[in-house]
């Protein structure tokens, strides 16, 4: 049996041990890197300081943004190196090595190939998951974005408990995940026998697997992606310490990597590096001192991104010499968030990013009750437009009447017609009978709130958003009603009583990092590499440059630049041998 180094295995690992390859942070980034060193043949160990494996890509939707990929023929897109390299050119411009995005979109076809073909990881193409920057030139609707088949990971056994849970706002009875396959027929239970033999197999492997391993087995999105990884780590006998600091980097003659030290509850052990530290422990958004030095005046402290991604060993890889670019547009992506106290007394941070700001029947609004943005922009834009703002756009409310929220949700508020009553009661929701008292209630101004919502009462009739373009490109329309018309994110707020809900300005990770060459090597500001060491995911300076072209244009290059370290370290392994 494969044997997997796990929590308490720390007194495992050998005073002065070597491994070829260590990865610390086991998102999607990480868990790549070594997944793409064990197929190489490396000694290879994972370094996890929370309790459980899988970062920010475990409560992720888990799309992957991978252009050319064989997938592509599983569609009617017609794309290629030029086309993919223009969409990013006129996304990103400046505000990236133009040399990475390369390196990316050449190499984005051989590491997905690669997981597929290896391990258990397994993609499909998004059958319609368009561009976020759809008004650009070559932006697709399907075809670069990849998701992660749902996983059954009961062979995982007890090993299942290492996975990050997902958000429980994001779960239904108490811990089962759900797609939007899975959600498509729980509303449909009672409508169709297709749906209601669906829906009844889904409930007992629940209740099943409850019952078993005291929780679901079955994982879907970035869920999904991260248990195929670990049970792909588990088969490769890839070695995993979690609740693991790494206290120190000692560098060799050459200044480069040489050994680090590692501490668990207290107990610190010295570890030899053959070919490489990579860095994938998700960046700096969760460090006090950083996050005040380098994110924007106005964002707010809420973030439903994991909690390890502390920034804790980026000082001592600074004295290395690496350094943060400077270059991006934003230092961080962004998405609305809003918040609940849960029964635990802990904060629910919701993230807004498809399911209500773009559904007919709502619209947003500042602290005056007066519309400021274009309710259909990607989250990360729409946060902009709350940041560019000032204090009057920082928060800002999401409205919908009656028949919107019963059918779409709003927020925490699940659709399909979700109990109001918690969530009115606690203060998350707010309701009103009429728009006085609903202006009344969240302390915007009557006539301008009045006003807002008489514009987009015209301009559903209509179905064009003079002010602010709503629904005017396919992105923007997908993630509307489609069998609304004649603009499927534009629809009436007539029927009372009215709903509210605040919205923060929030982040999702870091999009500064450390400046790296193509390979994922870490440089100095000479230009000069540091030997052994490379980061991916958001520890390596975003090659999007702080804007966000599409779905899944983190996880997809963490995955890439992951591939391109290991191919460089195997090729440097690969020269020395033959000297």
């Amino acid at each position: 049996m494969p044997t997997l180094y796990a929590t308490t295995s720390f007194n495992a690992l050998k005073n002065d041990e070597v491994f070829d390859q260590v990865v610390i942070g086991s998102g999607a980034g990480g868990m790549a890197a070594a997944l793409f060193a064990a197929i190489k043949g490396f000694k290879v160990l994972i370094v996890e300081r929370t309790e459980y494996v899988g970062g920010t890509t475990a409560l992720s939707g888990g799309t992957t943004w991978a252009p050319l990929t064989r997938y592509l023929a599983d569609t009617a897109t017609d794309d290629s190196f030029e086309k993919v390299m223009t969409f990013l050119d006129a996304a990103v411009g400046e505000f990236s090595d133009r040399s990475q995005r390369e390196a990316f979109v050449s190499a984005s076809a051989n590491a997905i190939h690669t997981l597929v073909d290896h391990t258990e990881v397994a993609f499909r193409a998004c059958g319609f998951h368009p561009d976020y920057l759809a008004d650009l030139p070559h932006a697709t609707t399907c075809g670069r974005a990849l998701e992660p088949l749902p996983y059954v990971g009961r062979a995982l056994g007890t090993h299942l408990s290492l996975l990050r849970p997902p958000i429980p706002e994001f779960t239904v009875l108490g811990g089962m995940m759900v797609n939007r396959e899975d959600i498509g027929h729980l509303l449909k239970r009672f409508k169709s026998p297709k749906s209601f033999a669906y829906t009844v197999k889904l409930l007992l492997n629940y209740l099943y697997d409850r019952i078993r391993f005291k929780q679901t087995s079955r994982s879907v999105m970035g869920h999904a992606l991260i248990a195929r990884m670990l049970k792909s780590a588990l088969d490769r006998n890839v070695y995993l310490v979690t609740e693991t600091e790494l206290t120190a980097i000692n560098s060799a003659q050459d200044g480069g990597v040489d050994s680090i030290q590692l501490t668990q509850a207290g107990q610190s052990k010295r570890l030899n590096i053959q070919h490489g530290l990579i860095l994938a422990s998700g960046g700096f958004s969760r460090h006090a001192q950083r996050r005040q030095q380098l994110m924007p005046s106005g964002l707010s402290a809420y973030s439903p991104s994991a909690p390890g991604n502390t920034s804790n060993l980026h000082d001592q890889v600074e004295a290395l010499g690496a350094y943060y670019d400077d270059d991006a547009d934003q230092p961080s992506f962004y998405a609305p968030v809003s918040i609940r106290q849960r029964a635990d007394g802990s904060i629910a941070v919701f993230p807004h990013f498809v399911f209500d700001r773009s559904k007919p029947g709502t619209l947003c609004v500042n602290n005056e009750g007066q519309r400021f943005v274009n309710e259909s922009l990607s989250y990360h834009d729409f946060v902009k437009e709350m940041l560019k703002g000032g204090a009057n756009t920082q928060t800002a409310w999401i409205i919908a009447d009656a028949n919107a929220i019963a059918k779409y949700g709003l927020g925490m508020v699940r659709l399909g017609g979700d109990d109001l009553r918690p969530y009115i009661d606690d203060g998350y929701l707010i309701k009103a009978d009429s728009l006085e008292e609903l202006a009344e209630k969240t302390g915007t101004q009557s006539k301008y709130l009045i006003e807002s919502i008489r514009q987009i009462n015209q301009s559903a009739e209509t179905g064009i958003d003079l002010s602010f373009h709503r629904g005017s490109n396919v992105y923007q329309r997908a993630n509307g009603d489609p069998h609304h018309t004649p603009n499927p994110t534009l629809g009436k707020l007539s029927q009372a009583p009215y709903y509210a809900v605040k919205l923060y300005a929030g982040d999702i990770g870091a999009a500064k990092g450390f400046k790296g060459n193509a390979n994922g090597q870490l440089l100095k500001r000479d230009d000069q590499p540091i030997p052994r060491l490379y980061a991916c995911g958001n520890d390596l300076d975003s090659i999007m440059g702080g804007t966000y072209p599409g779905p899944g244009i983190t996880i997809g290059p963490a995955i890439v630049f992951a591939y391109l370290a290991i191919e460089h370290q195997f090729t440097l392994s690969q020269r020395n041998n033959n000297k």
